[in-house]
């Protein structure tokens, strides 16, 4: 198939790019620009445009059997000072909606939406909660336009776990940093609560299986492992060999501030993903550690030719 990877600059969209075109898929990157030099995704050819202003119109999606949208904004890319509301109504609740409806009208036969589980794990969030509405409105509204000859699914992934080379992920190299000691300024312990984890590689596997096998106009909750938060800071200190042991205590956290927790602190959002759709997906389990680790080691081997 032609697809489209709307959002393929990113930490997850370009982990797609590299599934999708190793599963033998002819592969575009949509983006607002070019990814960085050195990056996977620069040897990719794109195509340019914010999908939350119109852009990618149906003339430029002919031609695509399916697009994958790995674009949705969330609560980090809230800018400081902005009206909440339009931002949400902006990038998620009618600009989702109207992409994947250009994307119809274009007659492009499949859409794979990426949003997040809160919405489907908890509920009663969306009625409390501006940024889990909005994904909400977002994943209903473009699967409403599902039908017989367009698929629309979305895949719904917990806290993502993974990075790529050539784009920052400073938020691994402190943990790392801290991991190894180098922030002394920093207790060692992590905020009460939890929630689950997956990591990109699977997420992308999942990816390639809706693009194949998804259920039109189904929203998947695709998941791997639930982990307290000191279990997973926890992961960090062993992949970079530490004896030290991550306690848990109800305070905030400067590498997991409570805006960025959205059940609480202290709430654990755990689940387990229904077996047949992950069959049916075709997604691995039990990955989150092993993808500790490859984020240290990337990190780190960035840190050593800076």
């Amino acid at each position: 198939m032609k697809v489209l990877v709307i959002g393929g600059t990113g930490m997850i969209g370009g982990h797609a790019v590299q599934k999708l075109a190793q599963d033998g898929h002819d592969v575009v990157v949509g983006a607002r620009k070019p990814a960085p030099e050195g990056t996977p995704m620069a040897r990719f050819p794109a195509l340019y445009g914010d999908y939350s202003q119109g852009e990618f119109s149906e003339s430029e999606l002919e031609g695509f059997d399916a697009v994958v949208f790995a674009a949705g904004n969330d609560i980090r890319h809230l800018p400081r000072g902005t009206d909440r509301d339009e931002f949400w109504r902006v990038m998620q609740i009618e600009g989702v909606p109207n992409f994947v409806a250009r994307a119809k009208r274009a007659g492009v036969g499949r859409v794979v939406q990426l949003g997040s589980y809160y919405h489907q794990v908890m509920p009663h969030l969306a009625e409390t909660d501006d940024y889990v509405r909005a994904r909400k409105l977002a994943d209903e509204g473009a699967r409403a336009l599902a039908d017989a000859s367009f698929n629309v699914s979305t895949l719904n992934p917990p806290s993502i776990v993974g990075a790529i080379q050539g784009i920052s992920a400073k938020r691994y190299e402190s943990l790392a940093a801290w991991a190894r000691g180098e922030r002394p300024d920093i207790p060692v312990f992590a905020p009460a609560g939890g929630t689950n984890y997956m990591s990109v590689k699977s997420l992308c596997e999942a990816i390639s299986g809706a693009l194949g096998n998804a259920e039109s106009g189904k929203a998947y909750l695709v998941g791997d492992q639930n982990l307290r938060f000191c279990d997973f800071f926890q992961l960090f200190f062993d992949a970079v060999g530490s004896s030290q042991r991550v306690e848990e205590r109800d305070e905030e956290h400067p590498f997991l501030p409570d805006a960025f927790i959205v059940p609480g602190r202290g709430n654990v959002l755990s689940y387990e993903p229904d077996p047949a759709e992950t069959d049916s997906l075709g997604y691995s389990r039990n990955d989150v550690e092993r993808a500790v680790r490859e984020v240290v080691d990337m990190v780190s081997a960035d840190e050593a030719g800076r």
